[in-house]
């Protein structure tokens, strides 16, 4: 492999660690907010995609909290609005992904985060983590064309001027890593979750628990 490249959201960074602050505006409804606001995030951007009527990541996400409140009949004003919003530039970190991301960049890797996040969204997170040496950044805003679109890899794959082949693609998202590998990445589906394949007839290269597999060479060679 000449590059890693990591999706950011879900993979990188958990979503659903808004929940806390959902929790103190809207009491009772936090978890259901941060699942349900993710559900209509991704919804979104893939209409847009779909029918060609781009909008920055940035919006997709206020309109898709907008969307959630409403939902579950919540009062919200600006202010309260903006709180929730910069929650998304204050996501946690997964636990292992720091330690990770260090050791590999030992190994002269190209390390890139690919992501549908504009880089408003994406530089705040790498530089509160302290990724900022560590790893690169792109976003589709550069091409307004959002992942799981075979136009979104190419750019990638353009950018690093590397053979598909030696690319491996890491996301915890299966519509993901079936754009990715569709294009002709090889993949690895870091599933947190534990959950079973999707039946859309791809088999990912790898399957990880946790970007810790990442540092075991025999699970790379298998």
């Amino acid at each position: 492999m000449k590059a890693y490249v990591y999706d950011a959201y879900g993979t990188l960074f958990d979503v659903h660690s808004v929940t806390e602050k959902a929790e103190l505006h809207f009491r009772g409804h936090g978890k259901a907010i941060s699942e349900e606001w993710r559900k209509k995030q991704v919804e979104y951007f893939m209409l847009h995609q779909l029918t060609r009527t781009y909008l920055p990541f940035s919006e997709i996400t206020r309109n898709a909290l907008s969307y959630t409140l409403k939902k579950f009949s919540l009062q919200c004003n600006e202010e309260a609005l903006d709180s929730l919003m910069d929650s998304y530039l204050e996501l946690q970190v997964y636990e292992e992904v720091p330690k990770t991301l260090h050791k590999l960049q030992q190994n002269k890797v190209k390390q890139v985060i690919f992501s549908n996040g504009t880089y408003n969204m994406l530089k705040p997170l790498v530089k509160k983590r302290e990724l900022t040496n560590v790893i690169d950044l792109l976003s589709i805003e550069d091409i307004e064309q959002f992942k799981p679109a075979p136009a979104a890899y190419q750019y990638v794959h353009e950018t690093l001027a590397v053979n598909r082949e030696e690319v491996l693609f890491m996301s915890s998202n299966f519509w993901d890593i079936t754009g990715a590998a569709a294009y002709g990445f090889k993949t690895a589906w870091v599933n947190r979750g534990n959950l079973p394949l999707d039946v859309l007839g791809i088999i990912p290269h790898y399957i990880f628990s946790s970007l810790r597999d990442l540092l075991n060479e025999r699970e790379l060679r298998s």
